[in-house]
């Protein structure tokens, strides 16, 4: 995304479109030794994005989002030309929130502009076998849940984050359950690489915003959906919801996951009816440490009483949805 002064739309916040230019604004909040929260994000905010910047404004001084829309993270089949680019309108709502402390009225403070060329200095293709420079794995952990389906995804997540954390350098970091997975490994690779900003205990998990309605996950790529689409958007969440409702009960897992594909098979044919068509990629439960998938025969009496991930991700149309529940201690990921 071009993020060339020339281009920008006016702001009452700083925009800070090059790695100098935000080290430059870093180094004076060392200086006057003041707290930093950042939101990394790829622009077309939502509520969710909110929640996560209206909790940075409550624990830090200051509060810095980026945008960036990072070419690492999409195969070359996926949705990187077309992915929503809306930055007049994410300053707007950025603009509006603000939180009070005391007396006082805490308000963003930057927002991180990068462009693609400072990002990745060596530059950058979709197909990795073309990709030259430096890239950030964690071995083990990133081939289940979302990896088994998205099996670059994580490489290139990791991989602009960490590059974000060393330019950003914030005190904390805040992400969206939604993307349970991705903010799980974001604090192992915190843990693993002995990054001092943020700490693994500082890289925090905001419980997933929804439609106050119908529940569904908020998301930028919910902007993908026809009106008629979106109507069988909550399919997902509500089998997510049946399947925990069973766990619960102390039925097996095999029996959860089962209940919960039968949501979905009822919601598909009525969806095909209407002449959408639903497609589902998985539901599956995994330990929240390992991401290790459940046996088929566990129940909630589970050793060591370790949170266990129950997630899925659902095709409607052409837009691929997501969504997680924790079951057990949810308030050892949480936070």
């Amino acid at each position: 995304m071009s993020t060339s002064a020339l281009s920008l739309p006016p702001s009452p916040i700083p925009l800070l479109t090059s790695v100098a230019s935000y080290r430059q604004w870093r180094q004076r909040a060392f200086d006057e030794r003041k707290s930093v929260g950042f939101v990394p994000t790829m622009g077309a905010l939502h509520d969710g994005h909110l929640s996560l910047v209206q909790k940075s404004l409550a624990e830090n001084e200051l509060t810095v989002l980026s945008i960036f829309v990072n070419p690492a993270q999409f195969a070359p089949h996926e949705d990187l030309a077309t992915y929503p680019r809306t930055l007049p309108g994410d300053l707007k709502l950025l603009t509006a929130q603000q939180v009070t402390v005391g007396e006082t009225v805490r308000k963003a403070s930057a927002v991180f502009l990068p462009s693609v060329q400072d990002m990745y200095p060596s530059g950058i293709s979709q197909d990795i076998s073309a990709q030259k420079g430096a890239f950030v794995e964690i071995k083990g952990y990133g081939h289940q849940m979302e990896g088994a389906s998205r099996p670059t995804f994580f490489r290139g997540v990791v991989t602009v984050v960490t590059k974000l954390f060393n330019a950003v350098q914030p005190t904390n970091a805040y992400f969206g359950q939604k993307d349970i997975q991705q903010a799980l490994l974001l604090r192992r690779l915190c843990k693993d690489l002995l990054l001092p900003h943020p700490e693994a205990d500082h890289v925090h998990i905001v419980p997933t915003s929804r439609d106050p309605n119908d529940g569904l996950a908020l998301s930028s790529r919910n902007a993908y959906l026809t009106a008629n689409e979106r109507k069988f958007a909550p399919a997902l969440y509500k089998a997510l919801q049946y399947a925990e409702s069973a766990w619960t009960t102390g039925e097996s897992k095999d029996r959860c996951i089962s209940k919960a594909i039968a949501v979905i098979d009822e919601v598909k044919a009525q969806a095909t009816i209407d002449g959408v068509d639903m497609r589902l990629d998985y539901i599956e439960m995994n330990d929240s440490e390992t991401f290790d998938i459940l046996d088929a025969s566990s129940n909630n009496q589970l050793p060591g009483d370790i949170p266990v991930i129950l997630s899925g991700a659902l095709w409607v149309g052409k837009t691929r949805l997501i969504d997680n529940i924790v079951v057990s201690d949810l308030n050892r990921i949480i936070r």
